[in-house]
């Protein structure tokens, strides 16, 4: 199935390399971007995929495109609104690494079957895509009551795009905490990390629960890390799962809950290694996006495909 990429920045490469390296039934038709001279389109170009500067309209004008059957979408949240109404409308598939949330959020871990028939799908964020499924494994055992996530990620591996999204990034994640992680309520903290030699992506969760089974909960993050690490091998707990008890002596107050709060405390403190397909290994943000897109987009080919045969 042939597949193009709308923008050419470090996402956007990243991506194109895994599809070439890694997927058997997913075909690079296209790869579009809006400067010449960038370094995604010339590395494109040098690796054989048909490329044009001319954005979203060059695309629709090449040669290619009425045999294109999904497109990924890693411009920007304020590019994608444009971008998916002329896709949609030409009948394309549309997969969304931009924070726009136009379609529905998915995290293939967590509900990767479910939006395979959507038109649009949103991969909500790269802290999202490491974090939520930490936050549904606590909740597939009790209700989460609160979820906060912190995204700490190499400036370096940070590009215009996902700089000019920060606030995107922010409520995207926020509201998928809730809606897909089933936390009552949300918050999501990204931290641009200046540090040189650049640090690998680490993340940080905190489920406040009511009282629960410690072991169960410990369980469960740790299937669901197996489950994440499968289409992202650089995922990974950094040690075990911490628990504290909160009692009525000492309890927290969280601004937007309403009263204080007494039970457990879960945290969780991960690690993702990127594999290194376009920046180095300490770009797991860049790594668990496109790994997210990539399994999502092999799912709906097959469930194209199987369609198509029946």
């Amino acid at each position: 199935m042939k597949v193009a990429i709308i923008g050419s920045g470090n996402i956007g490469t990243d991506l194109m390399i895994k599809v070439m390296r890694l997927s058997k039934i997913l075909e690079m038709e296209a790869f579009v971007g809006i400067d010449p001279e960038s370094d995604g389109l010339q590395r494109a170009a040098r690796m054989g995929v048909p490329t044009t500067a001319g954005g979203i309209d060059g695309l629709l004008e090449m040669p290619g495109f009425k045999d294109i059957a999904i497109v990924f979408d890693a411009t920007s949240a304020g590019a994608h609104a444009h971008h998916s109404a002329k896709l949609l409308a030409s009948g394309k598939r549309v997969i969304d690494l931009t924070p726009a949330a136009i379609g529905p959020y998915t995290i293939p871990a967590v509900n990767g079957d479910a939006n395979l028939d959507a038109p649009n799908v949103n991969m909500v964020t790269c802290g999202g895509q490491a974090t939520i499924p930490i936050v549904a494994a606590v909740a597939r055992v009790t209700p989460v009551h609160y979820g906060e996530i912190v995204a700490s990620i190499a400036s370096r591996s940070a590009g215009p795009g996902t700089r000019a999204n920060i606030d995107e990034f922010t409520e995207t994640t926020s509201r998928a905490i809730e809606r897909v992680g089933g936390a009552e309520r949300g918050k999501a903290i990204i931290i641009l990390n200046p540090a040189e030699p650049p640090l690998i992506m680490r993340d940080t969760v905190y489920c406040l629960t009511g009282e629960a089974n410690e072991d169960a909960i410990a369980a469960s993050v740790e299937a669901m890390v197996a489950d994440v690490r499968a289409y992202v091998p650089g995922y990974r707990l950094k040690q075990a799962v911490q628990f504290e008890r909160i009692g009525d002596n000492d309890p927290l107050r969280i601004p937007g809950l309403d009263g204080s709060f007494t039970g457990l405390k879960v945290s969780v403190f991960l690690e993702v290694e990127g594999a290194a397909h376009y920046l180095p290994a300490y770009a797991g943000n860049l790594d668990i996006m496109t790994s997210a897109a990539l399994r999502t987009a092999e799912k709906i080919a097959l469930r194209t495909m199987g369609k198509v045969a029946a």
